[in-house]
């Protein structure tokens, strides 16, 4: 029934409740069929694109955080464009998957390459193309119907153990031929500026500290001046913690300073992300289509994480007579997906396999490329104690 707000008043209030059409409309979508939300007994939630759509994300899934009660979706790993994990029924299986079983336009879609909790968490890119919904626009999709309980093994069996996602794409619709076009321009940044890395000069001031506090502390020499200067007169001295001789160039690539290489501005960037969407749609009464192209380009903060898709859908619904329709939904996309392979320590963020732990690795004195134009593979800060004894 309609809300009604009526002003209180001396007497008898009568009032006439009014059905509300929209509600007593509302369906349910199945995948498999369409029913009456009043007939329907499991638990359901549906959600419209306009609600979901999140600008400048390629998966269309992480519009889903936040959305309907009960569904989880987790970032598990920093890694620019990867999926993420999404839990509608049950957390774990012991025996079977814990993610929800994909159906777009009445299709069951399987991902491509089967993915774990561990793969997501592995910062892996190719989480994102693997995934059964990667090559789908937002731009397309009408609305999300999540099935949540027991009900949905009815319709689809134990692959729906862990629920079930149904994606309903637009159609068109009878009357004069649309034209629309959508598109949006962003960037992206480090949220927070908060990494104030060491120059050339400041690691080699810092390397000469460092060295002449060791040579005091163990009596080697009288007083820390006396170890600058024999610093700074090229001495090669013998450093107890090492076992070896060693001299400030043990520590850094370049002691000369003439190098001043800032890796954050090589290893980050100001990503941008563009995303356009062309459609059309229209028909008679008989005959209805929808047809639209999309292209998304999205840049991550790390040099190098890129994702491009170009996609393409075609529905057309025609009815051939009273009691027979027949229905044509195609798509086609391309999806491209560039980064760095994690190693299994981009959870935790200090790895040398992740961007923060390779900033902080990094020489200043280093250049990042060699002199015939090649990158260079060795911009490390040197372990002294190694590079000793591999001389020796």
């Amino acid at each position: 029934m309609k809300t009604q707000e009526i002003p209180i008043k001396t007497g008898t209030i009568r009032i006439l409740m009014k059905p509300d059409a929209e509600v007593l409309e509302e369906v349910v979508v199945t995948g498999m069929q369409k029913m009456d939300k009043r007939l329907f007994t499991g638990a359901t939630q549906q959600l419209t694109a306009d609600n979901v759509k999140l600008d400048g994300l390629p998966d269309i899934s992480r519009g889903l955080e936040g959305r309907a009660a009960g569904v989880s979706v987790q970032n598990v790993s920093g890694t620019f464009g990867t999926a993420p994990k999404i839990r509608v029924r049950g957390a774990t299986s012991i025996y079977g998957s814990s993610k929800p079983l994909w159906v777009v336009d009445g299709v069951i879609m399987e991902d491509a390459i089967d993915v774990g909790p561990d793969d997501l968490s592995s910062g892996d890119a190719e989480t994102l193309i693997s995934s059964a919904i990667a090559g789908l626009n937002s731009d397309d999709i009408e609305s999300f119907q999540i099935l949540k309980d027991g009900s949905a093994t009815s319709i689809y069996g134990a692959r729906a153990m862990a629920g079930v996602i149904v994606v309903t794409t637009k159609k068109g619709k009878e009357g004069k031929t649309n034209v629309s076009y959508s598109g949006e321009v962003g960037w992206n940044k480090m949220a927070v500026n908060a990494f104030n890395m060491m120059g050339s000069a400041d690691l080699i001031d810092y390397t000469r500290e460092s060295l002449a506090n060791c040579l005091v502390t163990y009596g080697i020499t009288d007083s820390k001046q006396a170890a600058l200067n024999n610093i700074d007169n090229g001495g090669d001295m013998f450093i107890p913690l090492l076992d070896s001789p060693a001299t400030v160039a043990d520590f850094i690539h370049d002691p000369s300073g003439k190098v001043n290489t800032n890796w954050k501005k090589e290893i980050y960037r100001t990503a941008f992300t563009q995303d356009h969407q062309v459609s059309i749609n229209g028909g008679s009464s008989k005959t209805q289509f929808y047809a639209g192209v999309g292209y998304n380009k999205s840049e991550g903060i790390v040099l190098g994480s890129d994702f491009e898709r170009i996609s393409g859908r075609l529905n057309v619904n025609h009815k051939v007579n009273n009691w027979l329709n027949v229905a044509l939904k195609q798509m086609i996309a391309a999806t491209s997906q560039d980064g760095f392979r994690d190693q299994g320590d981009q959870a935790q963020g200090m790895g040398t396999s992740s961007p923060i732990g390779i900033l902080f690795a990094m020489d200043p004195t280093a250049p990042v490329k060699n002199e015939d134009g090649s990158y260079n593979k060795n911009g490390f800060i040197p372990d002294a104690k190694n590079r000793n004894h591999q001389t020796q």
